[in-house]
């Protein structure tokens, strides 16, 4: 039978076991839908009750535009080297084991294009925590460190030439002209999905986009 949204809710739900908070990784290729995953999860998950899971999107640890200035990777921003991906396996860490107190993730300004500081607070009382992003899966450098911290990783898919309209669309949105929105999202953009797509056998579920209904 085809994978469906209750499907998906069931199985996170599942994730805490013996009082311990779980987290739950969305992994998948720009566009693909993971953010609409994520927030259709925890609200699903949290309906009108206290807060039993909370989302903490990786975008929070983009290097600051200054700071892809000074490495000269400004052009190739959203590529796995320019976030903090040590930085983005010490909160993950600490969300597994600091759960007395509110812990305090940074979130992504999408006008700005920039991180900001403390902006995500999870709450002692949540028992999951879902977290997503491009890169959960790649083995290379620092980014190694972050698969041993998450209880799952589920790859979002969708159709290519969906997922490339989104794209375009999503820069468009935030400021890019039609040719430049283009441009990156079948440049830099195209090269980060395909290295994305290549980490897809590693997941332990496949979503696929027909799922969210």
């Amino acid at each position: 039978m085809p994978l469906t949204f209750d499907d998906l809710v069931l199985r996170a739900r599942a994730l805490p076991r013996g009082g311990r908070r779980a987290l739950l990784g969305i992994a998948g290729s720009p566009g693909s839908g993971k953010t609409t995953l994520a927030e259709r999860l925890v609200a699903a998950l949290n309906g009108d009750g206290p807060p039993w899971a909370a989302h903490v999107p990786m975008d929070g640890f983009h290097l600051a535009d200054a700071e892809l200035d000074r490495l000269g990777r400004r052009d190739r921003k959203g590529a796995p080297d320019t976030f903090d991906a040590g930085g983005y396996a010490a909160l993950l860490r600490r969300l597994r084991e600091e759960t007395g107190e509110v812990v305090y993730a940074p979130g992504f300004e999408r006008v700005l294009e920039q991180p900001l500081a403390g902006a995500i607070p999870v709450p002692p009382e949540a028992r999951l925590v879902v977290t997503e992003g491009n890169y959960l899966l790649l083995r290379e450098g620092s980014w190694a460190r972050v698969r041993p911290c998450l209880d799952e990783v589920w790859f979002c898919e969708t159709d290519e030439e969906e997922r490339i309209r989104r794209l375009v669309a999503r820069h468009e949105e935030f400021g890019k002209e039609h040719a430049a929105a283009v441009s990156w999202v079948l440049g830099t953009d195209q090269r980060n999905a395909d290295l994305v797509a290549s980490t897809r056998e590693r997941a332990d579920l496949v979503v696929p986009a027909g799922a969210l209904g």
